[in-house]
């Protein structure tokens, strides 16, 4: 792998962390469990964006491993894996599909594919189907955080691409 790979996939994990600490100290944005703005899927959706699906990944399993030990939240692990993996296949497959365009839509997607892992992960460990009485809400929140999020990222990956970040195909992104 070369030097300015690794450094560039270090410097994407790390901001991840970065945020997916901070706002793990953010007080609920609503009083419903689960609910939060999801800021760090803005790293995962740069590197969908500006590089390649392993590279985006492998970020996204760093930032939640290490983010799972440097919060101490060791459950939250299993809810952050689950809703994290679900969140990223469904956006690798439609970014595919969609071919580089409808990012937000793409974003949103992963937010709701988040919440459905996440809730098959409380349907595993609580086993009991009260938790669905959330659905309607985590869904509803998901549309609105990943339209946010989408927003961002797209944002950001435009900026970045203009400072030479990402992989110069020579087509448009977005």
């Amino acid at each position: 792998m070369k030097t300015k790979k690794i450094v560039t996939l270090g410097m994407f994990t790390a901001v991840a962390l970065t945020i997916f600490v901070v706002e793990s100290y953010f007080p609920p944005i609503v009083p419903i469990p689960g609910i939060k703005m999801g800021l760090a899927n803005v790293v995962t959706l740069l590197m969908l964006f500006l590089y390649d699906e392993r590279d985006s990944f492998a970020v996204l399993l760093l930032r939640i491993i290490l983010g799972s030990i440097f919060t101490g939240q060791a459950v939250s692990f299993f809810y952050s894996l689950s809703g994290g993996i679900a969140c990223f296949f469904i956006m690798a497959v439609f970014h595919r599909i969609f071919r580089g365009k409808y990012s937000i839509l793409v974003s949103m997607l992963g937010a709701v594919f988040h919440n459905l892992g996440q809730m098959a992960a409380a349907l595993a460990l609580l086993r009991t189907s009260g938790v669905l009485f959330y659905l309607p809400v985590l869904m509803l929140s998901a549309l609105l955080t990943g339209f946010f999020t989408g927003c961002v990222a797209l944002g950001l990956s435009r900026r970045l691409k203009k400072l030479g970040y990402g992989k110069m195909t020579g087509k448009e992104n977005h």
